[in-house]
């Protein structure tokens, strides 16, 4: 059965072809359209669900990295959307758990450009090897961009990824007002979204 036949989208389809080159032709602007496509959705999809507007952009970061060190892996059974919001969903889970977050029952239906729902369960806070996987490969996922960013932000992404301190425990080890430890941390997402998609200074 071919892919349209499958009921696919148009921007499914568009999504397939985009991987294709990034996968096959290393095509590093294939990588930063998928970025913006769905940025801010996976953006608005993880706030949803910590309500921490900081905290979302960190987590949203960590998808789209994980995303694109697998995209080899992605086969077209379902849509790239669906896959990245699993993604996404399941580093967001694994980092409620981790602080414990009181969160409301996500069992609200949420759907990819398909119309396919995209199911999201969070009641079950028991660890399981999936939790484990996905922590293990947190930190692996975003040191693969850190060492490009300009060492005035490396400081910051180590003490906020790696030592997983707060932005109050940030500003105060660097002795740095929690302001321009924020706009900084901003600023230093900004950088790995473009290092990711391979195309700095053109997002």
């Amino acid at each position: 059965m071919s892919l349209p036949e499958r009921g696919f989208s148009t921007k499914a389809l568009e999504d397939f072809d985009l991987i294709d080159k990034a996968v096959f032709e290393k095509d590093q602007h294939a990588y930063a359209l998928l970025m913006k496509r769905y940025k801010k959705a996976v953006y608005f999809m993880v706030l949803k669900m910590i309500r921490d507007a900081d905290d979302a952009e960190d987590l949203t970061m960590e998808a789209f990295a994980k995303a694109f060190r697998n995209l080899e892996r992605f086969k077209k059974d379902y849509t790239f959307s669906t896959w990245l919001f699993r993604i996404a969903t399941n580093n967001t889970i694994d980092f409620i758990r981790k602080k414990k977050l009181r969160t409301l029952s996500l069992n609200t239906s949420l759907s990819d450009d398909s119309g396919n729902p995209v199911s999201i369960d969070v009641e079950d806070r028991e660890d399981n090897p999936q939790d484990e996987f996905i922590k293990s490969q947190r930190m692996e996922m975003v040191r693969m961009f850190v060492d490009k960013l300009p060492a005035k932000y490396r400081r910051l992404v180590q003490l906020r990824y790696f030592d997983e301190l707060s932005y109050e425990e940030i500003a105060q080890e660097l002795d740095k007002p929690l302001g321009t430890v924020k706009a900084q941390l901003h600023r230093s997402r900004e950088l790995l979204y473009e290092i990711a998609s391979g195309k700095e200074n053109q997002l």
